[in-house]
């Protein structure tokens, strides 16, 4: 970091043109207070990572129950496609997910307390959000 440097240098003034002029000491500078890095940097694993880029292609309505209609016709054509994970941390994983890819920020606060309750973080939903902007600018640019 520049100031950093600039405040280990010893205090000295700029050399004067005219000799035996009195020099004044230069001026601390004091390196600006950053956050303390996270003990745990945000991340997520290969597999939750897949399972984000999986439901990329889920439907908001695979968030929902079905209804006793969709039962109904489920019960006579035989069951729709089951969408839901069985490990819950990765289903609020893919719920969040869901929303985030057709909704952007604006997600319901029950999910995202869900979300932070299966064991993620805020940093989580930001490294989220973050992935789901890129793919979609990467999308608007493609020739």
């Amino acid at each position: 970091m520049a100031t950093l440097a600039l405040a280990e240098r010893p205090a000295r003034a700029f050399e004067s043109a005219t000799p035996g002029a009195k020099l004044l000491p230069a001026p601390r500078l004091s390196a600006a207070p950053v956050a303390p890095k996270a003990q745990n940097p945000a991340g997520f694993s290969a597999l939750e990572w897949s399972v984000v880029m999986l439901a990329r292609h889920d439907r908001p309505s695979s968030l929902r129950e079905p209804g006793r209609v969709a039962k109904w016709l489920g019960a006579l054509f035989g069951s729709g496609v089951n969408r839901r994970l069985a490990d819950p941390k990765l289903e609020a994983l893919r719920r969040m997910a869901v929303l985030t890819w057709h909704h952007s920020y604006s997600v319901p606060k029950a999910e995202l307390k869900a979300f932070f309750d299966a064991g993620y973080s805020p940093d989580h939903y930001e490294l989220l959000g973050k992935r789901v902007a890129e793919v979609h600018v990467a999308r608007l640019f493609r020739k």
